[in-house]
């Protein structure tokens, strides 16, 4: 079971010089991951437990588009295992003009993670996997 997510960073989302967003954006994004995962395996948000590895791999600036994808790797009593991908997909042109921007032939991969989230056997419900 996978679930995606995309979206536009922010001058919001820009923590430093030169509008460089903060790695752990890309955290609070596999968290929304996870959450829709958990929900759609066990019809609960679950919770995070703890990131067994983060690498983050290329700069993250406002107006890129990334794309968080996430995956259940394994399933046990109450962990769930899953890995975690971030891609920038579009960047903008600001050498062009204030509004350009250019759709990447191959996303760049900005960041990848894995962690175990868990939900209590009590919470837990049966779902549409599919």
């Amino acid at each position: 079971m996978k679930s995606i997510i995309r979206l536009r960073m922010s001058a919001h989302d820009a923590h430093y010089g030169g509008n460089l967003v903060d790695g752990a954006r890309m955290l609070a994004l596999f968290g929304d991951v996870a959450t829709e995962l958990l929900i759609r395996n066990d019809g609960d948000e679950g919770l995070f437990k703890a990131y067994d590895m983060v690498e983050f791999l290329a700069p993250v600036y406002a107006g890129d588009y990334i794309e968080a994808e996430g995956e259940i790797v394994h399933v046990g009593n109450t962990s769930r295992t899953m890995k975690f991908e971030a891609r920038k997909v579009i960047v903008p042109r600001t050498d062009i003009n204030d509004s350009a921007c250019d759709l990447l032939d191959t996303p760049l991969v900005v960041c990848r993670a894995t962690g175990t989230c868990v939900v209590p056997k009590e919470k837990q419900r049966s779902c549409d996997r599919s």
